[in-house]
């Protein structure tokens, strides 16, 4: 895209910060303005945590305040251009706390209905986004068999893991037989569908699994 135009369209649509929302000066791509990367509510070490099937989870923020706000406008707003925004974010806390535990970048997916209704999968543009940052690529290795219930809406964390109990398959076993997986997510609450995916890698071949948030609750 040329620079005229890309002036234009700031002037149209001014940048604002991706978490509180207020303008940013100078315009240019969604990003996150001073006062919020002084503030955002970072975990300690990657709040690390241990899953039924996976090796532990680490998550860039606590999911509460604007970063809750903000998922939801990325999530269910159709803003995709935070995608960046948060892949980095999920980039450097890989790099931190996780590198040289993993040889393949997959995500958690949506089902087919919700995607096609969402027009995208968030957890996808995450892991994209973050692999790049990484110098790496993150491939397809799940499919989500069937639609469930939103697991937010589900209750209890037994509700959730019989909710989400089956709902996942490997696209191709022979793609993950022997690799210790990095799988990404944009929150983790009780950690049943992280587990349900790590799960379904393990039993294709999957030597080892462990996962990545962009937010957790605390």
């Amino acid at each position: 895209m040329s620079k005229p135009l890309d002036w234009a369209l700031d002037l149209v649509y001014p940048t604002r910060c991706v978490f509180c929302h207020r303008f940013i000066s100078p315009p240019g791509r969604p990003r996150i303005c001073p006062a919020c990367e002084a503030s955002l509510p970072r975990t300690e070490d990657g709040r690390r945590r241990k899953g039924d099937f996976f090796s532990e989870c680490v998550s860039a923020l606590y999911y509460e305040g604007d970063v809750r706000q903000a998922i939801h406008r990325y999530k269910f707003g159709g803003v995709q251009a935070y995608a960046p925004v948060f892949g980095e974010l999920v980039a450097a806390l890989v790099y931190e706390q996780l590198q040289g535990e993993y040889n393949l970048i997959t995500w958690a997916p949506l089902d087919r209905s919700r995607r096609r209704k969402r027009g995208y999968d968030q957890a996808e543009l995450i892991a994209k986004n973050a692999a790049a940052r990484l110098r790496q690529e993150a491939v397809p290795t799940l499919a989500k068999r069937r639609g469930v219930r939103p697991q937010s809406r589900t209750g209890a964390p037994e509700k959730r893991k019989a909710n989400i109990s089956g709902a996942y398959r490997v696209r191709d076993r022979a793609a993950v037989a022997g690799k210790r997986i990095l799988l990404i997510d944009d929150i983790v609450t009780t950690g049943a569908t992280l587990s349900e995916c790590a799960k379904v890698l393990l039993l294709a071949g999957a030597e080892d699994v462990r996962c990545a948030t962009l937010a957790s609750t605390r």
